[in-house]
């Protein structure tokens, strides 16, 4: 199993909990759509980041086949206009 942690932070005047909106209606539906995507969360942070993605993936060619899939592709077309910076971590378990 690999798990995905991505932490965003939007854009200067973006209202973040607008943004987190955005993208879960973007994101979740994607779980039980794309093969290997186990499971998928997405919170506003009351510390540091703004924004933290949550996923876990079957496995390492599970989380390639997610990434580069079209209904995720076109899901951050919703909200990846309204973030400045991101960060991302996987690790196996």
């Amino acid at each position: 199993m690999v798990k995905h942690i991505v932490l965003f932070r939007v854009k200067e005047g973006v209202d973040v909990a607008e943004t987190v909106k955005i993208a879960r209606a973007a994101l979740e539906p994607l779980v039980g759509k794309i093969e290997g995507l186990l499971s998928l969360e997405i919170q506003q942070t009351f510390a540091g980041a703004d924004i933290a993605l949550y996923c876990e993936l079957e496995s390492r060619e599970a989380m390639a086949f997610y990434a580069d899939h079209p209904l995720h592709t076109e899901a951050k077309t919703h909200f990846f206009h309204l973030l400045g910076s991101r960060v991302a971590a996987d690790y196996e378990v």
